[in-house]
This record gives structure tokens, sequence and C-alpha cells, in this order.
């Protein structure tokens, strides 16, 4: 149990138990919120935020460059000026998500959008970033099955299926152990990925440098030919470009992992994650741009059973001394740079699925920290959905990748639409600097609705409708789970209006409370209702018994706390804060009282071992914690709600001590 508070009395160490180890054995030891250098540690630089998050985008020349050269067809003339869009529109969405990070260096996306537009916008950004990020890690996996099992003997497909499956299990358990173990583990991948295809690219401009005046001659003969068409002309070769441009648009996915992820940068977090985005910027827009280069200039088309790129790698190999054993590494770290792309929605997944529980559009357990300090809930939801996509698509590749490319341009959009919107208000700034940056987010705002609007439209009954279905139904969910924590919100708010406080001149008593005597014990958390309810209960229930009251508060440190150096300090002060407002309280009803406090990640865990120093500080102390009840109980209630004092009662009851549960009742 990782607690570090007031007090340093504990009960004596216990044995973990056999599920216990083994929970070790896979994900590691508590870490210590002690620590201030624990965040740190934890932290990314940007090389390593680079491996994480970027191979998300780098994995997409797996098959957006592909997608967009297939779809010019015959008009290969048209390879070049999709080459430089490919590249530019790179730099542009990074410069653009640059800015970003300097006006919100806590994190953009979701929490763009909501800022921006609004909190009802902000939630359709996050569903669609959510699913974005199941289906990144489905189609990631999906297709490194695809290149792997390309390499093994046709009888070896039946295993395909189960491999992608046990490879997101896999994926799960390291990143419960956490985000830096993990990605320090497939930083290797990584860089044979790097290695194989720099070598790819710039030997294969090399080896056809002699034939590029030649090839410039045919192609510019080509172009004056579509020109001259009288059915294709200049609109008509515009109108490919532009399809094959957007088609394409799978390309880009993944470059607002950075911003999304910018908690977990190390300090200082947004010249972290700037320089990480020109790593970012510079290898996708070298790795796209010349794959589609080199697909002209070797003159590579698809065949039967084989991507582009082992066309291409194949063609080259026949160059190499040792081309048989390139052509191998290539395709190998390809189909891993994949496994290490779907860590992308491991990583931003449960970011903004903890970012959204904070807010209330998510049930709050997915804002909990485990004791490695990582969103755990998020992490095993985000496996296990990606795991069902896996298993009801069939590990299909196609289909997967148009629905996660579009709910990424939503997110682009809105962003886009956001900052313009921030920059349209910003009258204190130069009009030269407001006009260079609307420029940016206007020209950005466009390109990513041209790409959005062409996909929907060309996809539609190829996967588009599957995406907007499912995004409009999780987002139909979070105003739900919103809606009924603001009515028991409300609810709880109206339980100590109902109190008949004591009037405000009462004078508090003197004295320390006395150990000797009974003493309640009252767990409480922020100062609100329930406290206030549980507080005021206990005189009424007990007249004239107890001689003296502690009040108990756990700081739970969640994601939305865990973000920077003073969060533990930020969070101590403000338990202390709502700690001296109870002790207040308590003297006003004529009770001394004093307070005790710790911090932990599990409210449970740090209210029992808690509760057990304060008992052996005051022997004759009993428990009190307050539970919402609800006229009706649901299955979403049990969902949506911690059912913290009934576990903290059979805790405390097990080892003998008298914990007693005041009611606060909700009508529903």
């Amino acid at each position: 149990m990782l607690t570090s508070g007031s007090s340093t009395r504990g009960s004596p160490p216990t044995d973990p138990g056999l599920w216990q180890r083994l929970r070790r054995a896979c994900i590691g030891a508590p870490r210590d919120l002690g620590d201030a250098g624990a965040l740190h540690k934890l932290s990314l630089i940007a090389v390593l935020a680079w491996v994480g998050l970027g191979a998300d985008a780098l994995s997409s020349s797996a098959y957006g460059p592909e997608e967009a050269f297939k779809a010019i067809g015959l008009h290969t003339h048209l390879a070049l000026p999709l080459a430089l869009a490919t590249a530019a529109t790179v730099f542009m969405i990074a410069a653009a998500y640059s800015k970003v990070i300097e006006v919100f260096p806590n994190g953009g996306g979701y929490g763009v959008a909501t800022r921006l537009l609004g909190s009802r916008v902000g939630v359709v950004s996050g569903s669609a970033l959510l699913v974005d990020y199941v289906l990144t890690i489905t189609a990631s996996i999906a297709a490194m099955g695809d290149a792997l099992f390309s390499l093994l003997p046709p009888s070896w497909q039946g295993f395909k299926l189960p491999a992608e499956a046990a490879t997101i299990v896999g994926l799960t358990v390291l990143n419960l152990r956490g985000v830096r173990e993990s990605i320090v583990v497939l930083a290797p991948v990584f860089l044979l990925f790097l290695v194989t295809h720099v070598l790819l690219i710039v030997g294969g401009c090399v080896l056809q440098f002699g034939h590029i005046g030649e090839a410039f001659a045919s192609l510019h003969a080509a172009a004056v030919a579509d020109q001259s068409n009288p059915a294709l002309g200049f609109i008509g070769l515009l109108a490919i470009l532009l399809n094959a441009y957007a088609l394409g648009g799978g390309t880009y996915t993944g470059i607002e992992a950075v911003s999304n992820a910018l908690p977990l940068m190390r300090e200082p977090r947004v010249q972290t994650a700037k320089r990480t985005m020109i790593y970012l910027s510079v290898s996708l827009a070298i790795t796209a741009g010349g794959l589609i280069v080199c697909y002209l200039l070797w003159d590579v088309h698809p065949e039967v059973g084989k991507t582009m790129n082992a066309v291409l790698a194949a063609r080259f190999g026949e160059h190499l001394p040792a081309g048989g054993i390139f052509v191998f590494c290539t395709l190998v770290a390809e189909g891993l740079l994949l496994v290490v792309a779907a860590q992308a929605g491991f990583v931003g997944g449960p970011r903004v699925m903890a970012n959204m529980a904070v807010d209330g559009w998510m049930p709050r357990h997915f804002a909990t920290l485990s004791d490695r300090l990582t969103t755990e809930n998020g992490v095993l939801v985000m496996g296990a959905l990606a795991l069902a996509g896996l298993l009801w698509t069939h590990g299909q590749v196609d289909a997967i990748v148009v629905m996660y490319a579009i709910n990424v341009f939503v997110t682009f959009a809105l962003t886009m639409a956001g900052m313009c919107r921030y920059w349209l208000r910003q009258d204190a700034v130069p009009r030269w600097q407001r006009r260079r940056r609307l420029l940016l987010f206007g020209g950005g705002l466009c390109m990513c609705g041209t790409i959005l609007v062409i996909t929907l439209v060309e996809k539609f009954t190829a996967g588009a409708w599957v995406t907007v279905l499912v995004t409009g139904a999780l987002v139909c969910v979070c105003f739900a789970v919103r809606n009924h924590y603001r009515y028991v919100l409300h609810r709880l708010h109206s339980l100590y209006r109902d109190q008949e406080l004591p009037p405000s001149k009462a004078v508090a008593p003197s004295g320390r409370v006395d150990a000797t005597q009974p003493v309640a014990v009252v767990l409480v958390s922020s100062y609100g209702g329930p406290g206030i309810h549980t507080t005021m209960r206990v005189p009424k229930m007990f007249p004239d018994y107890f001689r003296g009251m502690v009040f108990c508060s756990i700081g739970v440190l969640d994601s939305g706390d865990f973000k920077g150096h003073d969060a533990l300090a930020a969070l101590k002060e403000r338990t202390t804060e709502n700690l001296a407002r109870y002790v207040e309280l308590a003297n006003t009803l004529g009770l001394p009282a004093t307070s005790r406090m710790a911090i932990s990640t599990d409210a449970v865990e740090g209210a029992v071992s808690l509760c057990k120093e304060v008992q052996a500080e005051f022997p004759r102390a009993v428990i009190f914690a307050g539970k919402v009840l609800f006229e009706r109980e649901r299955w979403f209630h049990r969902l949506l709600h911690h059912d913290t004092a009934v576990s903290i009662q059979e805790k405390l009851q097990w080892d003998g001590l008298a914990v007693v549960i005041v009611p606060a009742r909700c009508w529903w």
C-alpha cells in the first residue's frame, strides 16, 4: 500500500497472497508516493516520447502512402505533387499542434475543444479520439499479423488471429507496468525500422539517380497528354489528385498523440513536446513522401499477396549484396513497428478517458491510478475493446483503417476550429501575429475538413458508417453519465441544507481530544453534503456519548492531480484545508476535534491503513463512514459509483474494528 501522511504508525506487514505475488511479478512493485521525483522518473524525454508516440504516425507508412498512390491509378505523374502535398500536410498539422501545445500546456485534443468550443463539442472530440485509439490498437496489431505471417507458410495462417490476440494481451500487461517501461522495451524495434527505411528510401533514390532525367521527361509527356484530353483536362487531374490525397489520410494519424499525452512529458513539458513534434514530423514527412517517390521511380504497382512496400523492398534488395536479409529485416521491422504503434493507443486512450472521467463524462473509476501510478482501469478497457474489435472484424485491416482515420480527422477539425476561435478573440496580440496564427489554423481546418468529407463520402459503405454509429453512441452514453452525476451531486448538496446547523456564535471548546474517552472517527473526503451529513448525524445517533471527533481523509491521487512536480503538495494542501473545515464544524457542535490524513492511489486501502493507525492512537474509537443510498438501486449505479464505505467496513470489521455506515438517501 502506498501512503504518506501525518501519521507514521502502521500495521505489521502481511503476506500479500498468491494473487498479489503474481500481480507484482507481472507489473512490478508499487511506486513510492513519498518520492518527490516520482513524476520525473515516470516522465518521457523527447526521444522516448518520439518512440512511444511517433511510432503510431510512422507505422501509417505501411498503408497510407500505398492507398494514396493506388488512387492516382495510371496518372503516375501526379505522384510528385502527391508526395509534396503529403509532406506539406504533415508539417502543417505538426506546426499547428506545436502552437496548440504552447497555448494549452496541460494537453490538447479533447481539452482544447472543451475549453474553446464548449463541453458538448468537447465530448464529441473526446469520444472520437477514444474510438480512434481503440482502433489504432486493433488496426496496428491486425496489420502486424498480416505483415509477419506473410513470411510464413500458408499452413500457419490459422495461428494468425490467436497470435494477434495474444499480442494485445501482452501489450496490456506491459502497459500496466507503466508507460515508460513499455516504451523502453519497444525502442529497439523503432530504431530498426528507422535504419531499414532510411536505407530503403535514400538508397532507392540514389540507385535511380541516373534515370531521373528520363523519368521526368516521361512524366512531363504524360501530364501534357492528360491535360489535353477533353474528357479529363486540368480540372479532372486536380480532382484525381485531391481524391488520392484524401484517401491517403491514414498517413497523418498519430500526429495529435504528442499533444494528447503532454502530461507524460519530462519537464519542461512544452519544450519537450515541441522537440518531440519536430522529430515526429520530419521522420514522417520523409518516410511517407519518400515512399511515394520511390514507388514512382521503381515503377511499383500492387501485387497479389504483397504490399507495395514489400514489392519496393524486394526490387531494391536485388541490388544489394545481402538483399534477402535486408528485405526480411525491413518487413519484420515494419511489422513489429505496428506493435509499437499500438502502444500509442495504450498511452493516449487512457489519458483521454481519465480526463473525461475527471470532468464527469466517464465513470470516475477511469481517473484513478494504480499503485504503479498508471491509469490501470483505462488500460484494461482499451485492451479489452481492442481485443473485441479484432475478433469482431477477424483482423480485416482495410475497414478498420477507414474508421479510425475518420475519427482522428474529426478531432483534427475540431481542434483547428477551436484555435481559430481562440485567436479571433486575442485582441491584445499584435495583428500580424494573429493573422499568421489564423492562416495556420484556418488552412488546417480547410485541409482537415476536406479530407474528412471526401473520406466519409468515398468510404461510407466500406466501414465509415460504422464509426459514425459507434462514435455517436459513445457520445450519447457520455451525456447520460454526465446527467447522472449532476443529478446525484445536486441531491447530495441538498443534504446539509436540510440540517439544522448550530448558530455561528457557538464557542469552540478548548483542549485536545482525550484518547482515553469514546471518540468518533469520521471518514470524509471533500467538504460537502455527504461529509457534513455524516458529521451532523453522529451526535444525534449517539447523544452525549462521544467526547471528541477525529476526521480522517484520504487524498486520492488520480490522473487529474498527477501532472506536475507540485501535484502531491497541492493535493495535501487541499485535503488539509477540507479537514480544517470539518474540525471547525465539530467545534461548533461542542466537541473537540482533530484530523489525520494520508495520500494514496486507492481510497479503500488508504482508509483502512489510516483507520488502523487512528484506532491504535484512540482505543475507544468508533469509525463512521457515509454511503449514498439510492431509492431503487440499478445496475449502472454500481458501475458509476465506488462502493467505498462498504468495502472499508468489511476490511476493518474483519480486523475487529467497529464501523458504522451512515446512509445518505438519494431519491431516484
